[in-house]
C-alpha cells in the first residue's frame, strides 16, 4: 500500500520539478532579451531590428485543429482502455481523465471543422497570373 503512495508522490514531484524548470528557462530567456532590449535602446537601435519578424503559419489552420483533436481522443482512449479490467473502472479518476479528454478532443475537432467550413478561401498564385496573363 505504501509503494503506491511512493510512486505516486515520486511521479507528482517530478511533475513539479520539470514545472519549475521550464518556467525558470522562461523567466531567464524573457530576462535576457529585456537585457538585450535595453542595450540596443541605449546603442540608439531601435528594437524592432531586433526581432526577426514572427513567422507565419503554413497551411490552414483546420488541419491543425483536427490533427489535435484525433491525437487527444486517441490518448483518452488508451486511458479509459487501460483500466478496462479494473474492478472500479467507473469510478476511477482516470475514467473522469478520459472523459474530460474526450470532450476536449471534440471540441478541437468540431472547431476544425468550423474553421474548414468558415475560413475564407484563398486563391493560389497560378489563378491570379493565369488571370492577369489572359487580359
Amino acid at each position: 500500500m505504501y509503494d503506491e503512495v511512493i510512486i505516486v508522490s515520486i511521479v507528482f514531484a517530478s511533475a513539479i520539478a520539470l514545472a519549475i524548470i521550464i518556467g525558470l528557462v522562461v523567466y531567464f530567456a524573457k530576462r535576457l532579451e529585456h537585457k538585450e532590449i535595453l542595450a540596443a535602446i541605449e546603442k540608439g537601435i531601435p528594437p524592432s531590428k531586433l526581432r526577426p519578424p514572427e513567422p507565419k503559419s503554413i497551411g490552414p489552420a483546420w488541419i491543425k485543429y483536427i490533427t489535435q483533436g484525433i491525437i487527444v481522443l486517441a490518448v483518452a482512449a488508451a486511458i479509459a482502455f487501460s483500466f478496462r479490467g479494473h474492478p472500479f473502472h467507473r469510478n476511477s479518476p482516470a475514467f473522469f481523465v478520459a472523459v474530460i479528454l474526450s470532450g476536449v478532443g471534440i471540441a478541437l475537432i468540431v472547431r476544425g471543422l468550423l474553421y474548414r467550413k468558415y475560413q475564407p478561401k484563398i486563391q493560389s498564385p497560378d489563378k491570379n497570373n493565369n488571370a492577369e496573363n489572359s487580359i
